[in-house]
Parts: C-alpha cells; sequence; structure tokens
C-alpha cells in the first residue's frame, strides 16, 4: 500500500473554487479520492486563524475528517491589505514527510510550489499529485507535477 502525505492550502482552495466555480470544495469526497487504497502518513490544512465561530466550526470538520489543523493569525496591516499565507511552512512540512511517503498530494494552485514539488520529484524520488483549479492555477506546477488533478465537479459542495 503506497504512502501518502497530504498538504492543504486552505486559503488558495477556497478562493479559487469560489471565484471559478461560486461553490465551496468537498474536503470528504477530496480526501476519499486522494486516500483510496493509500496509507495517511500525514495531512495537515494550513489556514488562517480569524478567530470566528464559523471559522472553529469548519477547523473542527477537518480535524474530524482527519487532517491536522495548522493556524497563522491574521494580520491587517495598516494600509488595509492582510498578510497570512503558510508557503514555507508547506514547503518545509512536504520536504520532512518526503522520506516517510511514496506520494505527496498538495493542493494549491499557487506557482510559488513549483520549485517544491520539483525538488520533491527530482531529489526526492516522489509522486506528486497536485490539486486545483484548472483555469486558476500556474502552468508552472501544472508541469512540475507528475499529476494534476482538476478540481472540478466531482470535488464541489
Amino acid at each position: 500500500m503506497a504512502k501518502v502525505a497530504i498538504f492543504v492550502d486552505v486559503q488558495n482552495v477556497y478562493y479559487t473554487v469560489r471565484e471559478a466555480y461560486r461553490r465551496h470544495f468537498d474536503y470528504n469526497a477530496f480526501w476519499a479520492e486522494a486516500t483510496a487504497g493509500r496509507e495517511v502518513v500525514t495531512a495537515i490544512a494550513y489556514a488562517i486563524d480569524r478567530g470566528d465561530r464559523k471559522q472553529r466550526e469548519f477547523q473542527a470538520i477537518l480535524r474530524a475528517i482527519g487532517f491536522e489543523v495548522k493556524l497563522k493569525p491574521f494580520i491587517q496591516r495598516a494600509d488595509g491589505t492582510a498578510k497570512g499565507d503558510w508557503d514555507v511552512g508547506i514547503a518545509l512540512d512536504a520536504i520532512e514527510y518526503a522520506e516517510q511517503a511514496d506520494v505527496i498530494v498538495l493542493v494549491s494552485g499557487d506557482g510559488d510550489f513549483d520549485l517544491l514539488v520539483d525538488k520533491l520529484r527530482q531529489v526526492h524520488g516522489k509522486r506528486v499529485e497536485v490539486y486545483g483549479v484548472p483555469q486558476l492555477t500556474a502552468a508552472s506546477i501544472k508541469r512540475a507535477a507528475t499529476e494534476f488533478k482538476p478540481i472540478g465537479e466531482k470535488l464541489l459542495l
């Protein structure tokens, strides 16, 4: 049985699915697909914490599915912009778990991860599956992945 490590960029998937489909990502359907016939080494969902009740309920759902939820505080800058991405944290965790897994699953369309995906494939010899909204996923990460898995109807609520 293949061992899988799953890393979900919650903000990226939330905003891209909302923009493309005006719907929500189905984490249960995704879990069923990504883990089918595989042993889960780790599954981490990276999110921004605004501290509201609805977010805490969503985080509890992710934990019930099987995800560890890592949170960063939402930071509102004086100029009105916001900060709170997990790119470095996701990259570090993916490299850390690479030796324990046969397959790395990354849910993000962020092109910043193309170097990570390349390294996981070429240096660590891993199969890397990238899930993303096709029209909002960077071409560079699609090319870098062993397999690009489009987020479409079967993964939407």
